[in-house]
């Protein structure tokens, strides 16, 4: 049985981890467990583990870590005790030398005991305080995965990895463009305030209605896109530098983290 985002959008993200393991929710999980992290999945072995730290932390805005696991262990210890990487996401991406080669929802035969996660803040975090804060959120309204975009803005690179960074988008009406970036910038930790507010080319995106990743959504009269840096920027990076194996989330399709939002503001 497929449940409805109403039905997910208020249990616990125990709850919620269990349907997805059991199938019941094949879809992007923006909107679900309300008010707790999502987190994006990188998974490497052992030897690219390091190279990846460093990328992340010379690019805190789209690749903020909140959990590592030891090499060969699944369990994210410090957001999801118990919980299963190699089950608990409603899609993953396989990739070898840099090409996408699956996309299976369940990634048990492709484990290995060298193999290290990393879980990254995701900006699905911040959008239930654009909500309270009146501010809408246009994939959600529509039922649709975030858009999100390639830029031309270059990653610092960090030993055999670079790429260019990711972002996604949200049109926000005018006058609520302040309120946008105050909300989401006491969240650092899942990415934070915008990088970008306006022009799409000024950041090479040569076609709005065109994502890389994600899908459309519209932008009205009166409105902005407003660009937030995105956790996608690993995919990117990874088709860049082509390490010979690594595992990754489907784009919006988020690990549901144990603690929430608050925990991470900054007041």
């Amino acid at each position: 049985m497929t449940l409805t985002l109403d039905a997910l959008a208020h249990v616990s993200p125990e709850e919620a981890r269990k349907r997805i393991r059991n199938g019941e929710w094949p879809r992007p999980t923006s909107g679900l467990c309300r008010g707790h992290v999502q987190a994006n999945l990188v998974i490497l072995p052992r030897e690219w583990a390091y190279d990846f730290l460093v990328f992340a932390q010379r690019n805190p805005k789209p690749c903020p870590i909140l959990d590592v696991t030891e090499p060969g262990d699944p369990e994210p210890k410090l957001t999801a005790p118990g919980a299963d990487l190699r089950t608990d996401l409603p899609k993953y991406r396989i990739w070898k030398e840099g090409q996408l080669v699956a996309e299976p929802e369940d990634i048990r035969e492709y484990w290995r005991d060298d193999l290290v996660a990393f879980l990254l803040g995701c900006s699905f975090s911040f959008e239930g305080a654009l909500l309270e804060a009146g501010v809408p959120v246009r994939h959600m309204e529509l039922g649709l995965n975030v858009p999100m975009y390639k830029t031309n803005i270059p990653c610092m690179p960090a030993g055999r990895l670079s790429g260019p960074l990711v972002v996604s988008m949200r049109p926000i009406p005018h006058s609520l463009v302040p309120k946008a970036v105050l909300c989401t910038g006491r969240f650092p930790a899942v990415h934070g305030a915008p990088v970008h507010i306006g022009d799409p080319a000024a950041i090479g995106i040569a076609d709005i209605r065109q994502p890389d990743f994600g899908q459309a959504v519209p932008i009205h009269e009166g409105e902005t896109p407003v660009f937030w840096a995105c956790g996608v920027t690993p995919q990117a990076a990874l088709m860049a530098s082509r390490p010979p194996f690594a595992i990754t989330h489907s784009p919006g399709h988020m690990f549901l983290c144990n603690p929430k939002d608050s925990d991470y503001a900054v007041f």
